[in-house]
């Protein structure tokens, strides 16, 4: 039993040869001193190579953009899976998506863009693109067009704070996702000149009949976004970048029913969509039918 832990111990420390785990302390020093010069190397290495890498990029422009796909349109308020559901009498119920509006239309306030270092007033029409010189430049940073919300009359939040939740009304704001250097091409139509347009309609044939009226607010009346509003030169460059809107109003949407809506902007050279979204919206209302009537006769 002594002569096992004697052993171990000796294995640790062998006070006769003077060896630590097998290796006396020159050997332990050498050792170390080759793996750290080898890690360095290595960590060298891969330093060198990153900031190789990193001087074949710029900080304004992409690499490579030869394929750039649409950039994809979203949506506010926001919405978790998409889904809008409230009950059009309980405004606690429909809270979340006003307080999520008001958040995101305050940017678009008009006491927001009175600087004119940094925004300008890019017409009254759409236009074709507004360009503000190369991406690596060094021209600073760039104006932004002025977008007021408006522009978005009847979902611009101003005259009705609940947007439209509050008569069953609802309103989404729409916009395309931001991407650098991208210019979008309307759809060939003379109608639609220097304008990708928005419409939105039923999903699938079930629900057909179901949407009601649906009416698009956004620049000089259009339910579009105007050219002149690309391309985008990224965060740096465009810190005050403001993308164009569009509201978006189910005036009739039927009530207690589950409807799947589909909103697209079309535009591109075969006039196809280049972007799109699928929202679910219920609105229950507990106020319906012959009860409906015989509460209003009380």
């Amino acid at each position: 039993m002594n002569r096992s832990r004697g052993g171990w111990r000796k294995t640790l420390w062998n006070p006769e040869t003077r060896k630590f785990f097998g290796r006396t302390g020159e050997s332990w020093l050498k050792i170390s001193a080759y793996y750290v010069i080898f890690y360095a190397f290595l960590g060298g290495i891969f330093i060198g190579t990153i900031l190789v890498l990193l001087m074949t990029l710029s900080a304004y422009k992409p690499k490579y953009q030869d394929r750039i796909v649409p950039s994809g349109l979203s949506f506010s308020p926001y919405a978790a899976n998409f889904d809008i559901i409230f009950k059009k009498d309980d405004p606690s119920s429909y809270e979340k998506y006003v307080n999520s509006l008001k958040k995101f239309i305050e940017q678009y306030n008009d006491e927001k863009q009175t600087d004119d270092m940094k925004f300008e007033d890019c017409g009254a029409i759409p236009k074709s693109y507004t360009e503000r010189g190369e991406l690596d430049s060094k021209a600073g940073q760039r104006k932004s067009c002025r977008f007021s919300r408006r522009e978005l009359q009847d979902c611009s939040g101003q005259n009705d704070t609940t947007f439209g939740f509050k008569e069953g009304k609802p309103c989404l704001i729409l916009k395309l996702n931001r991407m650098i250097n991208f210019r979008p091409k309307p759809p060939s139509s003379k109608s639609f000149d220097n304008l990708m347009p928005v419409h939105c309609t039923n999903r699938f044939e079930v629900d057909k009949g179901k949407i009601g009226e649906i009416k698009y607010f956004g620049f000089a009346g259009r339910g579009g976004f105007p050219l002149q509003y690309y391309p985008y030169y990224g965060k740096m460059l465009h810190p005050n970048y403001l993308q164009p809107l569009v509201g978006v109003k189910f005036t009739n949407l039927t009530m207690n029913k589950e409807l799947k809506i589909e909103c697209r902007v079309y535009g591109g050279d075969r006039d196809t969509y280049i972007g799109r979204l699928l929202i679910r919206i219920i609105i229950n209302n507990t106020c319906f039918g012959s009860h409906c009537k015989i509460k209003s006769k009380e």
